[in-house]
């Protein structure tokens, strides 16, 4: 048996549970018990990944810095989530990458005009920007090695196994929680949404 389920099966097994009938393709049907067990699901899906880190979602990233193109803002990857704490480090220098917020990053940058060793950076306007060559205009070091874990928002296969989202749209994709938690929150969301019992 597959350690994972479809959203199909997902939906369905909670819909048998909460006295509904079953559907053959849970997003052709126009009921709207499914419809709203479809948008529970991504609800359910998205609470789960704030509410915990999950070994399963985390990956890594590098970023090379290059002095004669970079301006020291760097996208962060297309399904980041967050960044797990105290993982950043510039492998060349062994240091630790310091994640600043935003009144560590006002203070140093309008206060402070003394060069760093240290990489430090915030992370804004979905980049992560070093300090202080985001602001600064200064050129960026040559080949800073800058790596960070962080949790995917990937909570969802498609059929292509390389293929990752935040949402289930099609009745294939599966669901890379443990089937059987996702199954209880999203029925207990359900019969909530019902204005049934949930208590147990």
């Amino acid at each position: 048996m597959a350690r994972y389920k479809t959203a199909n099966e997902i939906i369905n097994q909670v819909a048998l549970e909460s006295g509904l009938p079953p559907q053959q393709n849970v997003f052709s049907t126009t009921d709207g018990a499914f419809q709203q067990l479809i948008a529970l699901t991504n609800s359910v899906g998205y609470e789960l990944l704030q509410s915990e880190h999950w070994q399963t979602f985390t990956k890594k990233h590098t970023i090379i810095t290059d002095t004669n193109t970079d301006d020291g803002k760097y996208p962060l990857p297309d399904d980041f989530g967050y960044m797990i704490n105290q993982t950043g480090w510039e492998k060349n220098n062994s240091e630790p990458a310091i994640g600043l917020n935003a009144q560590q990053w006002a203070m140093l940058t309008n206060f402070s005009n003394s060069p760093t060793l240290t990489v430090m950076f915030r992370l804004l306007e979905g980049q992560l920007w070093l300090y202080p060559y985001a602001e600064s205009g200064e050129p960026v070091p040559d080949g800073l090695n800058i790596n960070f874990e962080y949790v995917s928002r990937g909570w969802v296969q498609k059929a292509d196994p390389n293929v990752f989202a935040d949402k289930i749209s099609l009745p294939d994709d599966k669901i890379l929680y443990e089937p059987y938690m996702f199954e209880r929150l999203l029925k207990t969301r359900f019969l909530e949404a019902r204005g049934f019992d949930s208590t147990v």
